[in-house]
């Protein structure tokens, strides 16, 4: 048996630490369409200084320039190409909040066939492309004093649906992520928000059979600013993530963001809170 002793206070410890983004550097993956370029028109109009338009071809981002001027500075980064990712953060050395919106989703049930070509897809882009990027910016984050991490998760990552299966199990893998980077970043000064979209009117949700009921990606952009703004972990934007956030809100609470409490009891009593693990071998 090994033991170690532990304070639940070390890594747990989470305030609220929310910001304004006037005159901050954004970075925004995915930023060309969609959900991506609503959140760089958003930042530019909560006043951020400069935003990085990050995709994969630095072209695509062209008319964000024309509109916005040098306050775009278009930036490639493929979440399935690590080096994009690492190269991106030795240019974007100012960024002060990075947002993750990019991701892929295809429709597929998990005894379909190509159930493992969709799983080992997904999981490419929305688990090991959404860490690669944390671990590429958490540095450069520190470095400017703390800033912001947001990460575009799903409702589909606290409820599964067949027949898109394989994404719901990506976006599971990135929302426990995001919770465990919360905590590790929590240390640095910087602030997790997870963003828990239902269907937004983009191509993504057109080509999953979501039309009918999407609703704006305004909505997203609005919900990203104002929980980095209030220091809130979860973020859910439309009436259907609003629906699922208020079923799911004591255990986020409780369970999920219950760290903030520890944090307070640990801070009164350090030493009756230092635990010891046990691991067995």
């Amino acid at each position: 048996m090994l033991k170690r002793k532990t304070n639940p206070n070390k890594n747990t410890g989470i305030r609220k630490m929310g910001f304004d983004i006037k005159d901050k550097t954004v970075l925004v993956t995915g930023a060309n369409r969609g959900i991506g370029r609503v959140i760089v028109e958003e930042a530019i109009e909560r006043g951020a200084r400069k935003v990085y338009a990050a995709v994969r071809e630095t072209e695509s981002a062209a008319p964000l320039v024309e509109e916005f001027g040098d306050r775009i500075v278009p930036i490639r980064v493929d979440l399935a190409d690590p080096e994009s990712i690492t190269d991106a953060a030795t240019q974007a050395t100012d960024v002060d909040v990075v947002v993750n919106n990019a991701g892929v989703l295809t429709t597929c049930g998990p005894t379909d066939p190509q159930a493992f070509d969709a799983l080992e897809f997904e999981f490419g882009v929305n688990v090991f492309g959404m860490l690669r990027v944390a671990q590429a910016f958490a540095p450069v984050l520190q470095a400017n004093g703390g800033g912001a991490f947001v990460q575009l998760n799903s409702v589909a990552s606290v409820k599964s649906f067949a027949d898109l299966s394989t994404y719901c199990a990506s976006k599971a893998a990135s929302y426990s992520l995001t919770q465990s980077l919360r905590q590790s970043l929590a240390d640095h000064g910087t602030h997790v928000v997870s963003v828990h979209p239902g269907p937004i009117a983009t191509d993504m949700s057109h080509d999953a059979g979501f039309a009918e009921v999407a609703e704006p990606p305004t909505l997203v952009a609005t919900a990203i600013f104002d929980a980095i703004a209030e220091g809130r972990f979860h973020a859910w934007p439309d009436s259907a993530a609003k629906q699922v956030g208020a079923a799911y809100g004591s255990f986020a609470e409780n369970v999920i963001e219950s760290s903030e409490h520890e944090h307070t009891a640990a801070d009164n009593n350090p030493k009756e809170n230092a635990v010891e693990e046990v691991h067995a071998v």
